[in-house]
């Protein structure tokens, strides 16, 4: 990875001085605290790694000079399901795809040779010729999923997360509302729709339940490994 970087930087020095880029060093100190994290990293995050390391440069100035880096191929811009911008290492000619905590945010890069040879496969087939691809898979990290992981309110739970029904707080009341909309402890629910106001949208037996915010704030719920299966439809 050294080399890589080093190689990066003097690349960086040559296409910057020859397209005669302004500011120069500083652009070139943004570079080196950039490779220096391995994290795919915000702006605000890039910039606090800045003013750690004793330079203080304006926010646009930062953003301007990462802008610089993805036109030039020394970054890359990507925006996960968070809406969050997040920048990463492009090193050219490597490849790798992501895996992505909906819980804790955790991103995670991996390579698989015989998923890359069955993409190209699945271009083929269609008659496509394929000039990139990017595969990102969203779920539920191993430490998200241990056994000491709270149990956390279904109001709280991220589009996509599939979920058991653990609690039900709120008595009697919030408890027989549940069981006349067919929803009781044990299921497990997949998110469909969750904005963070307002209702939310679950899945359950391949039907969707529209469920209030107070009322999923007392549906104690754990994140499940397994997507959920449904007993009316066949399995694909």
């Amino acid at each position: 990875m050294k080399q890589i970087h080093f190689q990066e930087k003097e690349q960086f020095q040559r296409l910057f001085r020859q397209e005669k880029i302004d500011r120069f060093e500083e652009r070139f100190c943004i570079l080196e605290i950039f490779l220096s994290t391995e994290h795919h990293v915000t702006e605000e995050e890039l910039l606090q790694l800045l003013k750690d390391a004793g330079h203080e440069f304006s926010p646009e100035f930062v953003a301007e000079t990462l802008l610089l880096m993805c036109k030039y191929g020394f970054a890359r811009k990507n925006e996960f399901d968070d809406g969050i911008v997040r920048y990463e290492h492009r090193h050219l000619g490597q490849h790798h795809d992501h895996l992505i905590c909906t819980r804790c945010g955790k991103i995670r890069e991996f390579f698989n040779k015989e998923l890359d040879a069955r993409h190209m496969q699945v271009a083929s087939a269609y008659g496509f010729h394929m000039l990139q691809h990017g595969l990102k898979i969203y779920g539920i990290c191993s430490d998200c999923l241990s056994d000491n992981h709270a149990l956390l309110p279904l109001a709280l739970a991220k589009q996509r997360e599939v979920l058991t029904i653990r609690e039900i707080t709120g008595g009697m009341t919030s408890r027989m509302r549940l069981m006349s909309m067919g929803l009781r402890i044990g299921d497990r629910l997949e998110v469909i729709t969750n904005t963070g106001n307002g209702q939310l949208v679950v899945a359950l037996d391949c039907k969707r339940y529209a469920l209030g915010r107070g009322l999923a704030e007392k549906i104690l719920v754990r994140p499940e490994k397994q997507a959920v299966s449904c007993k009316y439809c066949p399995p694909s």
